[in-house]
C-alpha cells in the first residue's frame, strides 16, 4: 500500500472532520473565481460605464481574499496536524519514518486542496451568470448575465490555489519534524495549568479599549488629541490599543472574572457549573489569541460590510439631498431653454410635477468674517429672495419657511459639516455689486438647499427688498428647476438634455447622482458582502476546529463523569455552556468594536447608519449562531461516541 493510497483512505475515513475545512476552501475558491471572472466578463464591460474601475476594484479584493484564505488554510492545516499527534506517534512507533509521515500528510492536504479547487471552479462556473446578474442588479442595471467561462479565470484561480495548497502542505510536512515521539503519545494527557489572574493587567485591558474608543469617538477636525498625535498616526493608535486591549481582556480579565465566579460557592457548586467553570478557567488563556483574532476579524467584517451597506442604503437620500430638483441648469440661451422644455413636456414617462424659473444673483463674496481657516477667502454665492425660497420649500414638501427683513440672511448648505463649514450664525459679510455694497448678517442656517448644489453651490437667502436692490446692480441669472415623476429612471431624458446644454450651464440631475451612487455603492456592497461571508465562514471554522480538537482531549474526562452518574443531558448542557462562552466572547467584542467604528464613521459622514448596521449585525449573528449549534452537536457526538 502506497503513502498516497493511505492518505486517500484517511480522507475518506475522516471526511466528516474534514468536511467543514473543505467546504470553507470551496466557498473561498468560488468567491475568488467569481471576482476574477467578473473582471473579464463581457456583459459587465459592455453594460457599465466604468469597467476599468470595476476591474481594478476586483483585483484589489482578490488580493485581500488570497492573503486571508492563505492564512486560514495555514491555520487550519496546523490544527489538523496537531490534532493527529497520537496517530502520527503510532506511525512512528510502527517504524514509519518522519519523512514518510510528512509525505503522507502532504498528500492528504494536497488531495483536499485539489478536490476543493475542482469543485470550487465547477460551482463558480455554474453560478457565474447568477453572480453577474446580481452585481448588475445591485448596480442599477437591467442586463442579465450570460453563461460564459473565461479560460483566464480558470488558469488564474488554479495557479493561486495550487500555490497556496503546496505552501500549506509543505508547512504541515515541516511540523512533523518538530514533534518528539513521547509528546505525541502524551499530547492528550498533558494537563493545562491554572492561569494566573492579574488585577492590574485586567484593568489595563479595559483602559486600553477605553482609550481606543475615546479616540475613535472624537471629532477628528476639532479634537486636540487627534491634532497632537497626528491625523495619520491616530487610527494606528486606535487599532493597536483596541487589539492589545482585546487580547488582555480574553487572557486576563476573563480569567479574573471566572476565578471570582469560582469563589461564589452558591453558583460554583450548583449542578454542572463546577465542570463548565473549571473547563473554561483552564482553557481560556490558551484560547486567548484565537478569540482575539476572531473578535478583530468579526469587527473588521461587520465594519466593512456595515459601511458598504450603509452607503448603498443611504444612496437615495444622498441623491435627494444633492438634488432637491430632478433637473436644474442655468438658462443662457432662450432657444435651448425652450427646446429642453418641449423635450421634457413630450416625455410621457416623466410628467412634470413643477417647473420654476429661479432668478438668482451670483457673486463672489469675501468670507473671511465667517471664522474658518479651511476654506478660501472668497467664495461664489447664489443669492435668491425670501419669496422664492418659501415657494420652492413648499413645492419640495419641506414644511419650512423664512421671514427675513432688512439685511438679514439665511445660508443653505446641503453638505454642512461642523468644524469644517463656515460659522454662519451671527456673522456678517459684504455683498458688492457694480453700484452698491450691502452688509448682510446671517440669522439662520439650513442644512439643506432648495437649489441643486452642483448648479448653484452654496445658496444665500435674503429679504425680498434687499434682493430687489441687488438685482438692480448686476445681471440676473435664471435657473430652470424641474421636478419630474420617475426621476430615478430618467437615463435617456438626462442624456438628451446634456447634449443640448453647453458645459457652462452647470447641468445637474437627480438621475446622474443616483445612478452614479448606485453603481459605486452597489459594487462596494457586492464585494463587501462576499468577502464578509468568506471571513465569517473562516472565523466560524477556526472556532469549530479548535473546539473539536478540545473535544477529543476531553472525551476521557467526560467518560469518567458519565460512569459516576452524570447523565447525557447534563453532559450536553455542560458542553453547550462551555462552547457558548467561547463563541459569545469574540462575537460581543467584535460587535462592540464595529459599533464604535461605525458610530465614528456616522459622525464623520453626518448620516444615520442605525438601520443598515442593525441589519448587518443581525445577519452576521444569525450565521455565527448556526456555527455554534453545529459545533455543540459535533462536540457532543465526539464525547458520547
Amino acid at each position: 500500500m502506497t503513502l498516497f493510497s493511505i492518505a486517500r483512505k484517511n480522507i475518506k475515513k475522516n471526511f466528516t472532520n474534514y468536511f467543514l475545512y473543505i467546504g470553507s476552501m470551496i466557498f473561498s475558491i468560488v468567491i475568488y473565481f467569481t471576482f476574477v471572472s467578473l473582471k473579464y466578463d463581457q456583459v459587465v464591460q459592455e453594460t457599465t460605464d466604468s469597467s476599468t474601475k470595476i476591474s481594478s476594484v476586483f483585483n484589489g479584493a482578490s488580493i485581500v481574499l488570497i492573503i486571508f484564505v492563505a492564512i486560514f488554510i495555514w491555520y487550519s492545516n496546523s490544527f489538523f496536524t496537531k490534532k493527529r499527534k497520537k496517530e502520527i506517534g503510532l506511525y512512528s512507533l510502527l517504524g514509519v519514518r518522519k519523512k514518510q509521515i510528512g509525505r503522507m500528510l502532504f498528500y492528504e492536504n494536497f488531495i483536499m486542496g485539489i478536490i476543493a479547487l475542482l469543485i470550487g471552479i465547477i460551482l463558480g462556473s455554474i453560478l457565474s451568470k447568477l453572480f453577474v446578474t446580481i452585481l448588475l442588479k445591485i448596480m442599477g442595471y437591467d442586463a442579465i448575465g450570460s453563461f460564459a467561462v473565461s479560460p483566464q479565470s480558470i488558469i488564474n484561480t488554479m495557479i493561486v490555489f495550487v500555490l497556496i495548497t503546496v505552501i500549506t502542505s509543505i508547512h504541515g510536512y515541516r511540523l512533523i519534524y518538530r514533534f518528539k515521539l513521547i509528546e505525541l503519545f502524551k499530547a492528550e494527557q498533558e494537563g493545562d495549568k491554572e492561569p494566573r489572574a492579574s488585577i492590574i493587567t485586567a484593568i489595563m485591558s479595559i483602559l486600553l479599549i477605553g482609550i481606543g474608543y475615546w479616540l475613535a469617538s472624537q471629532n477628528m477636525l476639532e479634537s486636540e488629541a487627534w491634532r497632537k498625535i497626528g491625523f495619520l498616526l491616530t487610527p494606528l493608535v486606535i487599532l493597536v490599543t483596541v487589539i492589545l486591549g482585546t487580547y488582555l481582556l480574553f487572557s486576563t480579565l476573563t480569567v479574573y472574572l471566572l476565578k471570582l465566579l469560582r469563589k461564589n460557592k452558591r453558583h460554583f457548586w450548583n449542578g454542572i457549573n463546577l465542570i463548565s467553570t473549571s473547563q473554561l478557567l483552564y482553557r481560556i488563556k490558551g484560547n486567548a489569541l484565537t478569540l482575539t483574532i476572531i473578535a478583530v476579524l468579526s469587527a473588521t467584517t461587520l465594519t466593512a460590510v456595515g459601511a458598504a451597506y450603509s452607503f448603498y442604503y443611504n444612496n437615495t437620500s444622498n441623491a435627494e439631498l444633492a438634488n432637491p430638483n430632478s433637473l436644474m441648469f442655468m438658462a443662457q440661451d432662450k432657444h435651448v431653454t425652450s427646446q429642453i422644455e418641449e423635450r421634457i413636456s413630450q416625455d410621457k414617462d416623466h410628467t412634470i410635477v413643477y417647473h420654476m424659473t429661479v432668478p438668482t444673483v451670483m457673486m463672489d463674496v469675501d468670507i473671511t468674517n465667517l471664522h474658518n481657516n479651511n476654506l478660501p477667502d472668497v467664495m461664489e454665492y447664489s443669492i435668491i429672495d425670501n419669496k422664492t425660497f418659501n415657494k420652492l420649500a413648499k413645492l419640495q414638501n419641506k414644511e419650512d419657511s423664512l421671514s427675513l427683513k432688512g439685511n438679514e440672511a439665511a445660508a443653505l448648505e446641503a453638505g454642512y459639516y461642523e468644524g469644517f463649514s463656515p460659522k454662519y450664525i451671527g456673522a456678517s459679510v459684504s455683498l458688492n455689486t457694480d453700484d452698491r455694497s450691502e452688509n448682510i448678517t446671517f440669522t439662520n442656517m439650513k442644512e439643506y438647499n432648495v437649489l441643486n448644489p452642483s448648479t448653484a453651490g452654496i445658496t444665500v437667502v435674503v429679504s425680498d427688498e434687499l434682493f430687489s436692490k441687488l438685482a438692480g446692480g448686476t445681471n440676473l441669472v435664471n435657473m430652470e428647476a424641474y421636478e419630474l415623476k420617475n426621476e430615478e429612471d430618467a437615463k435617456t431624458l438626462t442624456k438628451d438634455i446634456q447634449t443640448l446644454l453647453p458645459e457652462e450651464a452647470s447641468f445637474s440631475s437627480y438621475y446622474a447622482d443616483y445612478s452614479r451612487g448606485l453603481e459605486s455603492t452597489g459594487l462596494l456592497i457586492f464585494i463587501g458582502g462576499f468577502l464578509g461571508l468568506v471571513f465569517l465562514a473562516a472565523t466560524g471554522s477556526i472556532i469549530y476546529f479548535k473546539q473539536l480538537t478540545e473535544a477529543t482531549m476531553d472525551k476521557d474526562r467526560y467518560m469518567i463523569l458519565y460512569k459516576i452518574g452524570l447523565k447525557k443531558k447534563e453532559i450536553k448542557k455542560s458542553i453547550s455552556k462551555q462552547i457558548l462562552f467561547i463563541f459569545a466572547l469574540p462575537l460581543l467584542a467584535g460587535v462592540c468594536h464595529s459599533i464604535m467604528a461605525l458610530t465614528a464613521l456616522s459622525k464623520l459622514m453626518q448620516t444615520n447608519l442605525i438601520t443598515p448596521v442593525i441589519i448587518c449585525i443581525g445577519v452576521y449573528a444569525f450565521i455565527y449562531i448556526a456555527y455554534y449549534f453545529l459545533t455543540v452537536r459535533n462536540y457532543y457526538k465526539i464525547i458520547v461516541k
